[in-house]
C-alpha cells in the first residue's frame, strides 16, 4: 500500500482517527506511533477505578492491539516521534534499535496533554502522585492497599508498570491524603480517597472549588464534601510537598498538614513539543491551531484532541478544551478527511459533568461574566432553584440552574445545573440550545417531557429560562 496516513498517538484522537479512515478507505496505509504501552484507555474512569468501583484497570481499555491490527492498523507501541520535517513530509522515529524515519501523505498529531505539577517536584517521593495516565493509577491503587491484602489481579492482563507497582504495594498504607488542586481530578479523587477510608484535605488556591463550574455549584459540592468527610481548604495556596523519601506533610501559608499521600491536580498542557521546532501555529492554551477540518497551516498535517485548539460554539473563537468528546469526535473527523470524505470537527462548548459524592454538576457555554464581556457580550444571569420532579413524588430534589444571556441580542451564552437526582444529563438541553442559537424565550418555548417520575411541568431549565427572560425584558 501507498500514501500511508501516519498518526502520532494511539488514544481517543488517535485510534479514532485511524479507524475511521480505515473504514472509508480500507485500501489506505494507516500507521499509528505510539510511545508508551497503553493505548485507547479511559482517563475519566481513573479515580473510580482507584475508589474499587472498578474492579479491573482492564476495564478501562477500549481497544486492545490485537482489534486495531484486525481493522487494518499498523500500530507500533514503544515507537517514539522524535522530530517531523514537513519540507520533506518525514517523520523522525526513536525506537529500541535506533531512529528510523517513515514519510507521510497526511499525518495527524494526537499527543494529548500532560499533567502539570506547578511548582512542585514530585520525583523520588514516594506517596506523591499526579493521575494523567494508566500507570499512575495502578500505583495509586497499589500505595493506598495494605500490603499485606493488595490484590495484584488489579492490573491483570494489563501493561501496567509492574516495577512501579510493586515498589507501592511494599509501602505502608496512609491513612491522610491531601489533594492539590479542586478541579476535576480533585473533586473525583476527594471521593474515591473517602471511598477507601482515608482521612482527606482538599486544597484550592482561588475562593472556590470547580471554577468553570461558577459559585453556585462550587458553593453547594463544597457543601458536599464537607458532609462527606472532606476538609476543604479555599484560598490555600500549597507551597510545597514536605519530605525526603515520603511525603510527610503538605505546607502552605501560615499551616502545615501531616499526609502520607498526596495528589497533585492543577491542571493540564498540550502536547506539542513534537511541532516545536516546526512553523507550525499555536493558539490558546498553547495548543496546535486547526480549522473546521482539523487542519494545521502546514500543508497535510492535522492534529486533533487534547493538543489542539477547536472553534467555540458562542464565541466563533479558537479555544482549547480539553474533553473526552471532543477529542473523539475529532479524530473520527480527520480520519474521514483524509480519507476523502471531508468531516468538520465540530465546534465545541465546553460541555462538562463532574460528580461530587451525591451530587451532579454540568457546565456550558460562557458561564464566567468576566470572559462573555471579553467575548463583546453584555451578560445578564440568573440562578434558580427548583424541584427535580413533581413535589408529591419520591426522590425530588432540589436543582439550581444558572443561565447566562446577551442582554443586547437575549441568546443564550450558557448554564450550569447542580442537583443530587439527575441534574447533569439536563445540561444537554442547554449543549443543544447554545448549538442551535436559541434565544432565552425560545428555550423556554422548547416542549421539554413532563412526568411525575422524571419531572415537573416546568422543568428547572425552563423555570430558569423563565426567569431569565423577565429579567432581560
Amino acid at each position: 500500500m501507498e500514501d500511508p496516513f501516519v498518526v502520532v498517538g494511539a488514544d481517543a484522537a488517535g485510534l479514532s482517527a485511524a479507524s475511521k479512515c480505515r473504514r472509508v478507505d480500507p485500501d489506505r496505509e494507516v500507521i499509528v506511533f505510539e510511545k508508551g504501552r497503553w493505548i485507547s484507555y479511559a482517563y475519566c474512569g481513573m479515580p473510580y477505578f482507584i475508589e474499587g468501583r472498578i474492579e479491573q484497570l482492564g476495564d478501562l481499555l477500549s481497544l486492545s492491539p490485537a482489534e486495531a491490527d484486525e481493522r487494518g492498523i499498523d500500530l507500533r507501541r514503544g515507537h517514539e516521534v522524535t522530530a517531523v520535517d514537513p519540507e520533506d513530509s518525514t517523520v523522525t522515529i526513536a525506537t529500541d534499535d535506533g531512529a528510523i524515519e517513515q514519510p507521510y501523505s497526511d499525518l495527524l498529531v494526537a499527543t494529548g496533554g500532560r499533567a502539570t505539577t506547578g511548582p512542585f517536584d514530585l520525583r523520588d517521593l514516594d506517596g506523591a502522585f499526579t493521575l494523567h495516565n494508566m500507570d499512575a493509577a495502578a500505583a495509586i491503587d497499589a500505595y493506598i492497599a495494605d500490603p499485606e491484602t493488595y490484590d495484584e489481579t488489579r492490573i491483570a492482563d494489563t501493561p501496567a508498570d509492574r516495577q512501579r507497582v510493586a515498589h507501592n504495594a511494599e509501602q505502608p498504607a496512609p491513612e491522610t491524603a491531601a489533594i492539590v488542586g479542586g478541579g476535576y481530578v480533585g473533586v473525583e479523587m476527594a471521593e474515591a480517597l473517602r471511598g477507601r477510608g482515608l482521612d482527606v484535605h482538599l486544597f484550592q488556591r482561588s475562593g472556590h472549588v470547580l471554577q468553570p463550574f461558577g459559585q453556585a455549584v462550587a458553593d453547594r459540592v463544597e457543601t458536599e464534601l464537607e458532609a462527606k468527610g472532606v476538609h476543604v481548604h479555599t484560598d490555600t495556596p500549597v507551597e510545597r510537598l514536605v519530605g525526603d523519601d515520603r511525603i510527610e506533610a503538605i505546607s502552605y501559608e501560615g499551616g502545615r498538614q501531616p499526609v502520607d499521600l498526596a495528589v497533585v491536580g492543577v491542571g493540564i498542557e498540550p502536547n506539542t513539543g513534537l511541532v516545536a521546532d516546526t512553523d507550525i501555529e499555536f493558539g490558546a492554551g498553547g495548543a496546535i491551531t486547526t480549522d473546521e477540518y482539523g487542519r494545521t497551516n502546514l500543508p497535510d498535517i492535522y492534529a486533533a484532541g487534547d493538543c489542539a485548539t477547536a472553534r467555540h460554539t458562542v464565541t466563533g473563537e479558537q479555544t482549547w478544551m480539553p474533553l473526552g468528546l471532543t477529542a473523539n469526535r475529532g479524530g473520527r473527523a480527520v480520519g474521514a478527511t483524509v480519507a476523502g470524505d471531508p468531516e468538520p470537527v465540530g465546534d465545541i462548548a465546553g460541555t462538562a459533568v463532574v460528580k461530587a459524592f451525591d451530587l451532579e454538576c454540568g457546565r456550558v457555554g460562557v458561564v464566567d461574566a468576566d470572559a462573555a464581556r471579553e467575548a463583546g457580550f453584555d451578560p445578564v444571569r440568573k440562578t434558580i432553584t427548583a424541584g427535580s420532579r413533581s413535589g408529591y413524588y419520591p426522590g425530588a430534589a432540589e436543582t439550581d440552574v444558572t443561565l447566562v444571556a446577551d442582554r443586547e441580542t437575549e441568546r443564550l451564552l450558557g448554564g450550569t445545573i447542580v442537583g443530587a437526582d439527575r441534574a447533569a444529563v439536563r445540561i444537554n438541553t442547554l449543549a443543544t440550545a447554545l448549538e442551535s442559537g436559541l434565544t432565552v424565550a425560545e428555550l423556554e418555548r422548547l416542549d421539554l417531557p413532563y412526568a411525575p417520575p422524571f419531572s415537573p411541568v416546568w422543568d428547572p431549565v425552563l423555570v430558569a429560562a423563565k426567569v431569565l427572560g423577565g429579567a432581560l425584558s
